[in-house]
């Protein structure tokens, strides 16, 4: 049994060497840092790069240009909103004004009428 289990750890040895060996050679297959494969490779690396900042960045203005947009619409609701503020406040001054004029021709008329009652 001492030689089976011998076996089995001579073959997992062998096994990891060899899977050593293929990393080894793996890596030393790889193509050179100035092959033209590896600089198109990262060329073309570069320009997903370029064109997704490009991307963000085109979200992002209209992120802001929306946000502008939405800002001026606020600001001009309020502003429409103070305007019809102003509006009805002079509308209730002008109907103050003239409820006061009508309560004073009404007491004045009343006031003649008793001057006139007392004359007679």
């Amino acid at each position: 049994m001492g030689q089976f289990k011998e076996n089995q750890l001579v073959d997992r040895l062998a096994t990891a060497a060899k899977a050593r060996e293929a990393t080894i050679a793996r890596l030393r297959a790889r193509p050179a840092a100035n092959d033209p494969t590896v600089l198109a490779r990262q060329a073309a690396r570069r320009a997903v790069v370029q064109a997704r900042e490009v991307r963000v960045a085109e979200r992002e203005a209209a992120r802001q240009a929306a946000e502008v947009r939405r800002v001026a619409e606020e600001v001009a609701e309020r502003e429409r909103q103070a305007a019809e503020v102003a509006r009805q406040a002079a509308e209730k001054i002008e109907q103050q004004a003239q409820l006061a004029a009508a309560q004073k021709a009404a007491r004045d008329a009343r006031f003649a009428a008793r001057k006139a009652k007392a004359r007679r």
